[in-house]
């Protein structure tokens, strides 16, 4: 089945939760039933059973997230919508359902409303290449339509055909150097799935720089000038210096950087929010446009009104240079029945004696 709604909505893709949000082993069978009934073309059963689970566990996002994954496959497009906004409501930090709000909003053509959706989805997850991408298709195509609102106001401007021109051919089917074209019917491969977006005949081209503007004429570089040899005097016998022993203090600074991550995770978990917020310094930039009060406000009402919180960190490897600090590692977060698992990199200076966050980034 193809859509054919919107040049530039096929051209938007979706993560599926699966690569950031785990669940648990008792409730992989219901997930896996559901997926399986998608992929099997049988929308009506597959919604049935997700709403009878939904039933005893309303706020299960994973569920959630198929659940509406049916109603978009389902052509319940309003729906799909109503559900990953309440998605966005409950679980602000994921930016998975702001993805897919986002494709759902550009195959009704209603751009500002995709452009904002995923500004969200990159404020949450400043690394999610995916929105990046989205996010670009939809400034495509509101240039296209307000270039064709100039020609409207002054068809006499010769400086906006050519601008039209190179957006309709970003989006003409067809065209070289096109993204790989999406499936029409895409169903979930995992507990959790994309979203698949209306497709049209073919996706856009990621536009060449060379169709923007003309390469610069090269000019030949000159001859270089002949010089005389120049004698360099060997250097005096001098004695071997002995290489200087690594100070011991390298060691007791990974320890000690690897001390503070794990005492930020334990504050964390404790909703210690004096502690946790302590943990980042003075230099820490918050992600998207935040103020630094903004940020910490909104990450003392995140803890404080959670039930419980679980902190997990493994594979934690840190390097030190210096008063610098790179700490890896993957995180296990979980608070009731949400639970997300990303790959996570936490930049820290040393603050007098103290290990502090100064940069955080996430990797789904």
């Amino acid at each position: 089945m193809k859509h054919a709604r919107s040049p530039v909505s096929h051209s938007l893709r979706l993560l599926a939760l699966a690569a950031s949000m785990m669940f648990s082993v008792a409730h992989a069978d219901e997930y896996a039933d559901v997926s399986q009934l998608v992929r099997a073309g049988k929308l009506p059963e597959a919604l049935t059973k997700a709403d009878l689970y939904l039933a005893t566990k309303p706020r299960d996002p994973q569920m959630r997230f198929l659940k509406g994954v049916i109603q978009r496959d389902a052509g319940k497009t309003n729906d799909a919508i109503a559900t990953f906004s309440r998605l966005t409501e409950d679980y602000p930090e994921l930016p998975e359902p702001y993805n897919n709000l986002a494709v759902l909003y550009a195959g009704q053509s209603q751009f500002d409303k995709a452009r904002t959706a995923l500004e969200m989805a990159i404020r949450t997850n400043p690394s999610y290449a995916t929105a990046h991408e989205n996010l670009g298709d939809v400034y495509a195509k509101l240039a296209s339509q307000a270039y064709n609102k100039a020609l409207q106001l002054d068809g006499t401007n010769p400086a906006v055909a050519p601008k039209l021109a190179l957006i309709r051919e970003l989006f003409a089917p067809g065209a070289k150097g096109q993204r790989p074209t999406l499936s029409s019917a895409t169903t979930p491969t995992a507990p959790a799935a994309a979203v698949t977006p209306p497709v049209a005949s073919k996706p856009p081209p990621t536009l060449p720089a060379t169709n923007i503007t003309k390469a610069p004429e090269t000019k030949p570089a000159p001859a270089p000038v002949a010089s005389a040899p120049v004698t360099v005097a060997p250097p005096a016998a001098t004695t071997p210096t002995p290489a200087p022993t690594p100070p011991a203090a390298t060691n007791t600074g990974v320890k000690e950087a690897e001390a503070a991550v794990r005492a930020w995770a334990a504050a964390w978990a404790a909703k210690d929010v004096k502690g946790y917020l302590g943990a980042y310094g003075k230099e820490f930039d918050p992600p998207g446009s935040k103020t630094r009060s903004d940020w910490e406000e909104e990450r003392r009402q995140r803890i404080t009104t959670k039930a419980t919180i679980t902190v997990r960190l493994s594979n934690l490897h840190v390097t030190v240079n210096g008063n610098k600090a790179t700490a890896k590692f993957r995180q296990d977060y979980k608070s009731g029945s949400l639970a997300v698992s990303s790959q996570k990199t936490l930049d820290l200076v040393k603050n007098g004696e103290r290990w502090q966050i100064v940069k955080e980034s996430n990797a789904s």
